[in-house]
């Protein structure tokens, strides 16, 4: 490790950093403590959510039915919390240090400040979980007025979110005066773009946030009698939904972080890529509007355009990244030599290698399973029948955990050699952990999605009142599919932490030596990204597999939409 001073300090009196040997890039040692301390925090969360996962699973699997109603209720409160937003958010903390100070080669930027963010963080989230347990908080994630919480749980809440909105206050900062420094030249790398883009929304996101509880707070106090619901529920879904819109930036940018350490992927066009992030920031919002469509008060025009034109803008931006990544992954790996046909280079893809395997799963579960449930549960009319029906939370099982905390679990792999620089250990594990949670978790969603078409409820503890809308049986069959799913998707996230937490207490201590972690012909080191293809490498290596995959893409994706409209007709009855 060499350890420096950067003349150009304003804030502190002496920089050190140490270069790493993989990415020849500069590491701010105060930078690689935060990003440490924030991926730690995010899977301590990780591990207490997916404890409160399992239970909830064996209760809503009707065979078990494990906790009463009291505890179902106290857990699913504690679970939304803890894995919509505390190991998403601490994870994306460590994300946006890393971006704006490794990848820019620069430093971090007021690091007190930044350690005070993280201890905000920490407070606000274990008041949560201490007081959801405790019994005074059983309102749910979207604590929902005239539900009232103890007033520590939205103080909680609000201490994290202001510790979270210092945090993206320093990442920009970082950026502007890494730009000052001249610490790199021309635009932000593609990857930091994205996570500039996941920081906008952000602000956005923790501000409304910031509006919703802060007067549930006062309310919880006693400091006024009334807390209108319809105003609460129009504050708290440009907070619930767009902190969900966060993670799909973030994931994207990993995505593209992933292809280009695993197989050394380039973007095929890479202004088309900033432009679809562009996309995100003005369009993507709009999709919190499917919360609201059985709410009065909205007009129908309202309604009907916050669902349907505007938001296919966002939904082209995630459509241009399905295509984009994929194809660059393909034309890396017919620059390697696999070049024969539609597919040798997705039969000859470095399927072993834990990154590669998680960027994969991720975009297929997050795409073909949760985009496009999204935006038909995000339709006015469908919306109707599948308003707070257990589609819901198989559509965002799909997005938020098969799609965002799968590529998060595969940065991490990288993270631990290149950060913590311990060497990866049980890398057989690490191997079979990306496929082992995506099927489980591909199980819970599809058994999700199916029982919400039976008309099963989303938030209740039983359904046996509930009248099934197709066969008889079929509901209890559904919820085992998704039970046994859970069950996978558990020992797939236990082979997770096992990893990590053996890799980062038991791994030898060293410098990272290569950016991919298994050994093989099959997994090429890729030491550095290749170079972007000169134009006579653009008419060669046409990615023409990606393209037959989009249109199967595509094609089911409107036979799933065009069904559901079939489903909606069935509900008149025409005589």
């Amino acid at each position: 490790m060499t350890v420096t001073t950067f003349p150009w300090s304003k804030d502190r009196s002496t920089t050190e950093y140490r270069t790493c040997p993989v990415t020849t890039l500069k590491v701010d040692l105060a930078a690689e403590k935060l990003i440490i301390a924030n991926a730690v925090a995010a899977v301590v969360f990780l591990l207490i959510g997916g404890i409160f996962a399992l239970l909830l699973a064996l209760t809503r699997w009707q065979a078990i039915h494990l906790l009463n109603p009291v505890w179902f209720y106290r857990v699913l409160t504690a679970h939304g919390f803890d894995m919509l937003v505390l190991w998403i958010v601490f994870f994306e903390c460590a994300g946006l240090y890393f971006a704006s100070t490794v990848m820019l080669n620069a430093r971090q930027v007021a690091p007190k400040l930044a350690w005070s963010a993280f201890v905000l963080m920490v407070i606000g989230a274990v008041m949560v979980n201490v007081i959801v347990l405790m019994g005074k908080a059983d309102v749910l994630f979207t604590a929902y007025v005239p539900l009232k919480a103890h007033p520590l749980f939205y103080l909680g809440v609000i201490l994290f979110a202001v510790g979270a909105l210092m945090v993206i206050g320093i990442f920009f900062t970082n950026i502007v005066v890494a730009k000052r420094e001249k610490r790199y030249e021309g635009s932000l790398p593609l990857a930091v773009f994205g996570l500039v883009t996941a920081a906008i929304l952000a602000t956005y996101t923790l501000l409304a946030g910031a509006a919703t509880f802060v007067p549930a707070f006062l309310w919880s106090l006693g400091l006024f009698e009334n807390y209108d619901p319809g105003i609460y529920r129009n504050l708290f879904w440009a907070f619930g939904h767009p902190a969900q819109q966060i993670n799909l930036a973030a994931m994207v940018s990993i995505w593209y972080m992933l292809a280009t350490i695993t197989v050394g992927a380039t973007p095929i066009n890479e202004k088309l890529s900033r432009f679809a992030f562009v996309l995100y920031i003005f369009f993507i919002n709009l999709g919190s509007a499917h919360h609201l469509l059985v709410d009065p008060g909205l007009s129908f025009a309202w309604k009907v355009s916050n669902t349907s034109y505007a938001m296919y803008l966002a939904v082209l931006g995630s459509l241009i990244h399905a295509f984009s990544i994929p194809a660059a992954v393909e034309v890396a790996l017919r620059r390697q030599g696999h070049k024969r046909g539609l597919l040798e280079w997705l039969r000859k893809a470095p399927w072993g290698e834990p990154g590669f395997a998680a960027l994969v799963v991720s975009m297929f579960l997050f795409g073909w399973i949760g985009g496009v449930t999204g935006v038909t549960i995000g339709t006015e009319q469908i919306n109707m029948v599948a308003h707070n029906t257990m589609r819901i939370p198989g559509h965002f099982h799909a997005t938020v955990v098969a799609g965002t905390t799968l590529a998060f679990m595969g940065l991490t792999y990288y993270v631990i050699p290149l950060i913590f620089r311990r060497e990866l250990v049980l890398k057989s594990w690490a191997k079979w952990q990306p496929y082992i949670f995506g099927f489980g978790m591909a199980l819970v969603s599809i058994g999700m999605i199916v029982s919400g078409i039976q008309g099963i409820p989303r938030r209740h503890w039983d359904i046996t009142f509930v009248n099934p809308t197709a066969v008889p049986g079929t509901v209890n069959l559904s919820l085992a599919v998704m039970g046994v799913g859970a069950l996978i998707a558990v020992v797939g996230g236990a082979m997770f932490l096992i990893v990590v937490l053996a890799s980062v207490f038991l791994g030898q201590k060293r410098e990272a030596n290569r950016l991919t972690l298994l050994s093989g012909d099959e997994n090429p080191l890729i030491e550095h990204a290749v170079k972007p293809l000169t134009p006579s490498e653009e008419h060669r290596f046409q990615p023409k597999g990606t393209f037959v995959i989009v249109l199967a893409f595509l094609m089911f994706f409107a036979v799933y939409y065009f069904s559901n409209w079939w489903l909606l007709g069935r509900t008149w009855i025409v005589r």
